[in-house]
Formats: structure tokens, C-alpha cells, sequence
């Protein structure tokens, strides 16, 4: 970085920090953000899948789930491990919430946060039942990988570099999920219980990405924590989904 280049112009043309020591406060301030919003999702995600487990249909069945819970737990704590570098208190943060509280499953939050954590929205959601875990797992999985593309490239190294370490991880939980939902559909009556569990996920993964008009993006970008819009993303998304969907007779 030139000496006479601000730190902010140098993350805007594409610069990249590599310890806290070098990020200016507004920078640490979203960059921690992101950071707990990440962190927070995987542990309320993996509490929530985690209460289904004995629901599953077969000792395979099981163990893909249980993988699931403890490797997004693992993410979360790999991610929660940087936050401890800018003073986040490690010790104390994963048993501050109760990550596996739920609203009502007709609650209407959209994306907005709700509680004390910053878990994305689609959290706050309750699963009914094995079927509906795995169609949820299924359509946020491949959110996730669309989220992780993205924060895989973000301009603090040691947060990109943990993103790309643990994306291959999590298309994995995707397609453990997608096995999942072909032997469900080949049940009798499971391709409609499983298009009522699409019917019900789909709009609250996709509030997941949060709101298109973000008045925060111009920022997110500026600092290269952001590149594709919450439009872009999610417009990805659903092209993902109506593209996978079909396979398994669902629309």
C-alpha cells in the first residue's frame, strides 16, 4: 500500500488486510458482523437439525445428520476463533444464547433479526419432522454455497481463507441432503409431503439473503466484504433451485 493511499482507498481498489491491527474501526465493525451472523446461523442451524436426528428414517440417515451438527459446529467455532483476535469474548459466546429456540411456524419476520442473536431469519423457524429437515437442509444448503462463493473472496485473508476451507464441507451437507430428498420422494406420499416442505422453506431461505435495497451494500463493497448484491445472490439462488428441483419431481 503506498504511503500515501488511505486505508480505505486501498480496500476499495481491491486491497486485503491480513490481522486486525491494520482494520480501521468502521471496517472491524461490519467485518464482525458478518462474522457473528455467520457463526450464529451455524449454531442455531445445527441446534435445530440436531433435534430431528432420532427422527431419521436409518442409521445412514443418522450419521448424515449427525455429521452435519458436529461440522457445522466446527465452522462455527473456526470462525468464532478469528472474532476472539478482535476481543470477541470466545468463552462465553456459544453458550449466551439459546441457539435452539424457535418462533411459531407461522411467525412473519421476514429478514428481519429477531432476539439477541444474529442469526439470518430463516433460523427462527422450527422443523416438523424429518421430511421438513431435509427439504430445509436441501434449499439453505445450496444457499450457503452461493454465500460462501461470495465471502470466499472477501478482503480480510484470514476470514476468506477459513471460507474456502470449509465451503467444500458444507456442499457436501447439500448433497448428503439431496440423497436424502431422493429416497423421500420415492416413498409413497413423500413427493407431496416434501413440495409442502419446499412450499413453506423456499421464500423464508431466500429472505435469508436479505433485503435487495440493503442500504448497507454500497459500504460492503467500498470495504471488499461484498461484490454480488443481496439481488444478485439470491437471484442466483432461485436459478439454482428451479434448475435442481425438478429431479426430485418438485416444483
Amino acid at each position: 500500500m503506498s504511503e500515501t493511499m488511505t486505508i480505505d482507498d486501498y480496500l476499495a481498489q481491491g486491497g486485503v488486510l491480513t490481522n486486525p491491527s491494520n482494520a480501521p474501526p468502521r471496517y472491524r465493525g461490519e467485518l464482525l458482523r458478518l462474522m457473528a451472523t455467520f457463526v450464529d446461523s451455524e449454531l442455531a442451524g445445527s441446534a435445530g437439525f440436531a433435534e430431528v436426528i432420532n427422527d431419521a428414517p436409518s442409521l445412514k440417515a443418522r450419521i448424515a445428520a449427525s455429521r452435519i451438527v458436529l461440522e457445522k459446529t466446527d465452522h462455527a467455532e473456526r470462525v468464532l476463533d478469528l472474532m476472539g483476535t478482535f476481543g470477541a469474548d470466545t468463552a462465553r459466546y456459544a453458550v449466551h444464547h439459546p441457539w435452539a429456540a424457535r418462533l411459531a411456524r407461522d411467525a412473519e419476520i421476514g429478514a428481519a433479526r429477531h432476539g439477541a442473536d444474529r442469526r439470518l431469519s430463516v433460523f427462527h423457524y422450527p422443523l416438523q419432522g424429518w421430511i421438513d429437515a431435509v427439504v430445509m437442509n436441501v434449499l439453505m444448503g445450496r444457499a450457503v454455497g452461493i454465500q460462501l462463493q461470495e465471502f470466499s473472496r472477501l478482503s480480510y485473508a484470514p476470514l476468506a481463507e477459513v471460507f474456502r476451507e470449509i465451503a467444500p464441507r458444507e456442499a457436501r451437507h447439500a448433497e448428503l441432503g439431496e440423497e436424502g430428498l431422493a429416497r423421500i420422494v420415492a416413498t409413497e406420499g413423500g413427493r407431496e409431503v416434501a413440495q409442502r416442505s419446499v412450499d413453506f422453506w423456499r421464500p423464508r431461505v431466500a429472505a435469508s439473503f436479505g433485503r435487495e435495497d440493503s442500504p448497507r451494500f454500497d459500504t460492503l463493497r467500498r470495504f471488499g466484504l461484498r461484490r454480488r448484491t443481496n439481488h444478485e445472490l439470491v437471484t442466483a439462488w432461485m436459478a439454482e433451485m428451479a434448475a435442481r428441483l425438478p429431479a426430485f419431481g418438485l416444483a
